[in-house]
């Protein structure tokens, strides 16, 4: 992978709706990959450090061969956060250290699922759709809330799912993967429909579990390399 449509990070809140307003028209949810034709995936998450330069974000891509889902060998990379927190503009915040590890992944992988929201976005570019246009690269955003929409509780069994719904648009799904539990929203970032992205996260589905393998095996990669960082109250700076 390469970065398709690099741009700056650091920037001021009002230039980040910019560049949210003039990237977001380049997302296709037309689907560049068949789920048959998969091979393999990706997840990809973020965690921070603070310390005395501020909050500084660890994030971890783990690729896994499809559908088996064998894990591969985690990549890690960090860059200091220089966005502040403010809801639908999480990219500028977690999205440069997620593209630095995204880069070390080799192979590249078919699909990369994001821990957050893709077309289900007010401005239909959430972190998933923001990565997958940078990267020109298929993308699924699995989130655990919403931040726009509405729709219908699915019925408690694994494989359910309902509409999720803005402005007349179906931006993504509420999906039941695992009963008793709350639903999982799923929205294609880029390069995907809704059906294929969520057949997809469903296939990624193991045991039981709230999150798909991918995007659960990064939060633990990520949570497991910060751990002793977060323990001396300091960042890594090698």
């Amino acid at each position: 992978m390469q970065l398709r449509h690099p741009h700056a990070w650091n920037v001021s809140v009002a230039e980040a709706r910019e560049i949210q307003r003039e990237l977001a028209p380049l997302v296709t949810l037309e689907d560049a990959v068949a789920v048959p034709d998969l091979r393999s995936v990706a997840g990809v998450d973020n965690g921070y450090v603070k310390g005395e330069a501020g909050f500084t974000g660890y994030a971890a891509a783990v690729p896994f061969e499809f559908p088996e889902l064998t894990s591969g060998e985690a990549v890690f990379a960090e860059r200091l956060a220089e966005f502040p927190y403010v809801p639908g503009f999480l990219t500028f915040r977690e999205g440069p250290a997620m593209l630095d590890a995204l880069l070390r992944l080799d192979p590249e992988p078919d699909v990369i699922l994001v821990d957050g929201h893709g077309y289900a976005h007010p401005r239909r570019f959430g972190i998933a759709s923001h990565l997958g246009v940078v990267l020109d690269h298929p993308t699924i955003g699995c989130a655990k809330s919403i931040l726009v929409g509405r729709y219908e509780e699915p019925a408690d069994e694994f494989g359910a799912h309902t509409p999720l719904i803005d402005r007349g648009d179906v931006v993504g799904a509420a999906v039941r993967t695992r009963p008793g539990h709350a639903p999982l929203f799923v929205s294609p970032g880029h390069k995907l429909s809704v059906e294929t992205a969520l057949d997809i996260v469903l296939a990624c589905c193991r045991d039981g579990g709230y999150l798909p393998v991918p995007t659960q095996a990064a939060h633990e990669a990520v949570a497991e390399y910060t751990k002793p960082l977060r323990r001396k109250g300091s960042r890594r700076t090698s």
